[in-house]
């Protein structure tokens, strides 16, 4: 990995999502993502790096876009912590929102990395009502 701050890496990861770009070498072999309850995911999950690829893929079938930006961060060692707005562009209806709207979120995004790499990933979603 090429030295890079921790908020470079994590623009340069949210920019990967937004192209549809293969996000294995953002991780480490052994990353942990937790999802904390949210109104897609009611009961949270966990993840490992298979489950956020498949994920991913997922995705795609239900965004044609979605766009992150960074509006705070906080670095400490070899965390960060993210306040994150995004926006995605359905591809399929999702409860008032039509085909082709645009829902919303603001997310808090806490990395841990290791070697350049996301090591752990917790999120905390609050999406705006559909």
């Amino acid at each position: 990995m090429t030295n890079h701050t921790l908020l470079e890496r994590a623009q340069a990861y949210f920019s990967a999502i937004e192209a549809r770009a293969d996000l294995s070498p953002f991780f480490c072999s052994d990353v942990v993502q937790r999802e904390f309850p949210n109104q897609l995911v009611r009961a949270g999950a966990v993840r490992d790096l298979a489950a956020l690829q498949q994920g991913a893929e997922r995705g795609k079938s239900v965004l044609v876009s979605e766009r992150y930006e960074i509006t705070n961060s906080v670095e400490d060692g070899n965390r960060l912590a993210l306040e994150v707005s995004w926006t995605g562009t359905l591809a399929v209806p999702l409860g008032n929102i039509p085909v082709g709207g645009t829902m919303k979120a603001h997310f808090a995004v806490f990395l841990a990395f290791r070697d350049g790499r996301i090591a752990r990933q917790h999120n905390y979603d609050c999406f705006e009502p559909f």
